[in-house]
């Protein structure tokens, strides 16, 4: 069977993207193509990736806070695009179509709807963004860890932060996770706090994304803390193992990966995040009690100590043992591959 893939932009869609496509690959016997953009981390990610046999990235941007012009030569752009993803679709004769939203995904996608192929969605965050909004309609399946509705509820995220998850229980290490791109704002409040982690024997190890890395390595060396420091890295697993707690973003793929690791933490929003869906991805692991959940402004020391001060760390890691499961990537490329559809893409009755 041929799957093509699409979209992406962030580390949060295209994270998704690989870890379905990884399953899919496993499962064997299927080729695999991929499109996106030529804006974001698409062809960072996937350009001269061997999981796919061809990779291909128009020019289309996103239409979000852009005034009318630009929102109009975008569109343009995509229904361009669409029609390049048609000859593609053709070209390769591609069965199946799964997407990850974002602008990257808009060509790919609407292009599945008109040739009729199946078109398979998940979405990363509990407030569904835009595109899917509009394409859920036309899905074959529709998937997301946040409703009941959904065929598949567990996030689709690498087995091996479920293989070496373990119970926390004393914090000696925390970690200050800022996302792929660092927030100053999570830096500046470590910096502040630092001290006071040292008089408690708790070990930082932060990343503070590249742009910030200099600044916060030096303010870290003024005041004599020997703190782990650095910008980004492609695979987060080895910090997240050691840590003990973690002060966090919630972006979909940090929110879902601390917690399959059973690392509890408190998650701090990027408060002009769209739709504000960083406050409601952490807010629905709050409403179970796997995390705690503060806005930025009004993040304080207290807020981190009393967490800790108070031994909540064993409590929170148990239940995210209990009640975060894995396989969700399997199960998603499993279906993706075996249910079964009509030409029109919609599902035989039985």
């Amino acid at each position: 069977m041929n799957i093509l893939f699409t979209g992406g932009g962030t580390g949060g869609h295209l994270s998704v993207v690989r870890n379905v496509a990884e399953e899919v690959k496993a499962i064997g016997g299927n080729k695999l193509y991929y499109i996106g953009s030529i804006k974001g981390q698409d062809k960072k990610w996937f350009e001269n990736n061997s999981l796919f046999d061809e990779t291909y990235f128009f020019d289309t941007q996103g239409v979000v806070n852009k005034d009318v012009v630009s929102v109009s030569k975008s569109l343009w752009r995509h229904v361009k695009a669409s029609y390049g993803a048609i000859k593609i679709m053709r070209a390769f004769n591609i069965h199946r179509v799964f997407s990850v939203g974002g602008y990257s995904a808009a060509p790919a996608s609407m292009a599945a709807i008109w040739a009729k192929i199946p078109l398979f969605i998940h979405e990363q965050n509990a407030h569904i963004g835009l595109l899917n909004a509009i394409l859920k309609p036309f899905a074959q399946e529709f998937y997301s860890s946040y409703t009941h509705q959904s065929p598949v509820k567990e996030y689709p995220i690498k087995e091996d932060f479920f293989v070496t998850r373990h119970l926390r229980e004393h914090v000696k290490n925390i970690l200050i996770l800022g996302g792929s791109q660092g927030a100053r704002a999570l830096n500046d409040f470590a910096l502040n706090i630092a001290l006071e982690f040292q008089k408690r024997n708790i070990h930082i190890i932060h990343q503070c994304g590249e742009r910030d890395l200099e600044r916060v390595q030096s303010a870290y060396k003024s005041i004599n803390i020997e703190a782990e420091v650095f910008g980004f890295v492609p695979n987060i697993l080895p910090y997240v193992q050691r840590a003990d707690f973690a002060l966090s973003r919630s972006g979909a793929s940090s929110l879902w990966e601390l917690s399959a690791n059973a690392l509890p933490a408190l998650f701090v929003p990027y408060p002009y995040a769209a739709k504000n869906h960083q406050y409601h991805n952490a807010e629905f692991l709050v409403r179970f009690n796997l995390a705690y959940l503060c806005e930025e402004h009004a993040l304080n020391a207290s807020k981190v100590f009393n967490i800790i001060d108070q031994s909540l760390i064993k409590e929170c890691s148990s239940r995210l043992l209990a009640h975060i499961k894995s396989g969700g990537a399997r199960a998603i490329a499993e279906r993706i591959l075996n249910v079964h559809v009509n030409y029109k893409g919609k599902k035989y009755e039985n």
